[in-house]
């Protein structure tokens, strides 16, 4: 009996202990309630808090017009929150459920941004830059004339410098390391998929490199050639020149 008593004791303990999901529950409220309570939170700059209120939004009324719009603004919390996965798994929904609807070049171009915030160093993976190109070649080409598809073109350039700049690292190591061949196709690859880039006039550079060390004293000519027709200015031609110049003299 004894040991009944305080096993019924614990019980009660634990029982009032345990955690209530009621301050987690909202109650029912009219859709535009709910949203203003969302919108408040996300000015707040409490995005976990708006998030929450767009979903009730949807679940509370899901065939109001505030409820399409919750989707768009959830996904938009999210992303303030750097929250990119959900963010895009919401706009996916969107996306899907909603082609026609009047922001969805917005979505499109929110979806590309998930992306393009992640884009990390040169050093590190690159496969949201890549991921991200093709969402911004999405936007510009399903939204052409829109201000979506013009910021859309500049943060693809860059994006095109920043690839190249990872293309340009490896490049660089493989040189280190005299392992010219690979070398020698990290900075092709530069010239030929990335001229528009800040990079170009390096990679020929690095190109009659590897030439001359490869024993290629023409093929060198010719990229130096490409250095000085097209970046005449550039310190990258004088160090060509200047490499050249040593061996012919050898």
């Amino acid at each position: 009996m004894k040991r009944f008593l305080i096993i019924s004791c614990m019980i009660a303990v634990l029982a009032s202990c345990a955690p209530t999901n009621k301050d987690n529950i909202i109650a029912e409220e009219p859709a535009d309630i709910l949203y203003l309570k969302a919108t408040d939170a996300l000015e707040r700059g409490d995005f976990a808090e708006a998030v929450k209120y767009f979903s009730e939004v949807e679940r509370q009324h899901p065939y109001s017009q505030w409820a399409v719009r919750a989707v768009l603004m959830e996904a938009y919390a999210h992303y303030e929150d750097m929250n990119y996965d959900a963010a895009i798994e919401a706009l996916d929904n969107f996306i899907e459920m909603h082609p026609g609807n009047k922001d969805i070049g917005y979505a499109f171009y929110l979806r590309a941004l998930c992306n393009y915030e992640r884009i990390l160093d040169v050093k590190r993976d690159q496969s949201y830059a890549k991921e991200a190109m093709r969402n911004l070649i999405e936007v510009t080409d399903r939204f052409k004339g829109t201000d979506y598809a013009k910021d859309a073109a500049l943060k693809l350039s860059l994006i095109n410098d920043h690839l190249a700049g990872g293309e340009m690292e490896i490049g660089r190591y493989y040189l280190r390391q005299r392992q010219y061949l690979a070398a020698q196709g990290r900075f092709r690859t530069v010239v030929d998929q990335y001229q528009t880039t800040s990079h170009v006039p390096e990679a020929l550079l690095r190109l009659v490199e590897i030439n001359l060390a490869l024993g290629f004293p023409e093929e060198a000519r010719k990229n130096a050639a490409l250095l000085g027709y097209n970046f005449s200015n550039s310190e990258w031609y004088k160090y060509a020149y200047e490499k050249l110049g040593v061996r012919n003299e050898e």
